[in-house]
């Protein structure tokens, strides 16, 4: 099999269900899920390194599934009527994970900064960029139809990524890098 097809040479690529230019809104927002699902590999082969961090390795391999789900489906030409791969499920389980790295990191009452660990670092270059991709997917919604379980999942990954970072370290016993200027901002558990 030849990797190179000379079918982009002018500009386009293939969608499901046609062609379209490079810089298709599609093209655009299947293409940052696509960086995000590179920088998560790279934190999964991190978090892989350490038994403390197994289960985050474990979660961040389903993510990447996941992120090629949500790619898949908005690479539609024309989405309507078509049988998506993401459900509500993903989402919800996300938000359960990102509950128990909650439970199992310091309290926060600054912002911090990303960094600590390599690992923790790596994770919020994910986050940063998981963002720029629900920027693109709510700029592709506004003209073209998006199924909405990828909108959400990407929005609650972005906070999923948080949590992990901070667990990170917390497991790698690096220390949160603080925001100094940062007033307290966040509530303490009750």
């Amino acid at each position: 099999m030849k990797l190179y097809t000379r079918t982009g040479d002018r500009g386009e690529t293939s969608v499901k269900g046609g062609r379209v230019r490079k810089d298709d809104l599609r093209v655009e927002a299947y293409g940052t899920i696509d960086e995000l699902n590179s920088f998560v590999g790279q934190a999964a082969a991190l978090a892989s390194k350490s038994e403390a961090l197994t289960e985050l390795a474990e979660q961040l391999l389903e993510i990447q599934q996941e992120l090629f789900d949500c790619g898949s489906d908005l690479a539609f030409a024309d989405a309507e009527g078509k049988q998506f791969k993401m459900t509500a499920e993903p989402a919800s389980r996300l938000e359960s994970w990102m509950d128990r790295h909650v439970a199992d990191s310091p309290e926060i009452t600054r912002f911090i900064l990303p960094g600590g660990s390599e690992l923790s670092a790596v994770l919020h270059v994910c986050r940063t960029v998981c963002r720029r991709a629900e920027r693109r997917i709510v700029t592709m919604a506004a003209e073209l139809p998006v199924n909405d379980a990828v909108l959400i999942y990407v929005n609650r990954l972005s906070d999923y990524l948080f949590a992990a970072a901070r667990l990170a370290n917390a497991r790698l016993g690096a220390a949160d890098t603080e925001y100094v200027r940062s007033a307290e901002v966040f509530r303490k558990r009750s």
